[in-house]
């Protein structure tokens, strides 16, 4: 059965940043893609970034250069690294994961998915 739990969310202050994880069981990221994703109340969930078996990432547009997505195979967590957050970026941020090895953009294609961490910035 395959789990993925995120943690590292909270209340930051806009400029600041945060860095979530999430850990993956009964899947191997060294041989999964896996994504970012988040939903702001009353909108669409959002494509944030992923990353694939081999550590290529790949990114929302308009969060290039503020948002990095990494991975450790050997501690099974990919790491979401946020700076210079805005209060726009407030939202539930959810990890997923592929049963395939590239990245994808589309929720669609993800399998599975974490219970999601808050993320609120607010001054």
């Amino acid at each position: 059965q395959v789990q993925l739990v995120e943690s590292g969310g909270g209340l930051v202050q806009p400029g600041g940043s945060l860095r979530l994880s999430c850990v993956a069981s009964g899947l191997a990221l060294s041989s999964n893609a896996m994504g970012w994703f988040r939903q702001a109340p009353g909108k669409e969930r959002e494509f944030v970034g992923s990353i694939n078996w081999i550590g290529d990432t790949d990114y929302g547009w308009s969060l290039r250069g503020r948002f990095t997505i990494s991975k450790d195979n050997a501690k099974n967590t990919m790491f979401l690294q946020m700076v210079s957050l805005k209060p726009e970026d407030t939202a539930v941020y959810y990890c997923a994961a592929r049963q395939a090895k590239f990245i994808a953009t589309s929720a669609d294609n993800y399998n599975y998915w974490g219970q999601g961490t808050q993320v609120t910035v607010s001054s």
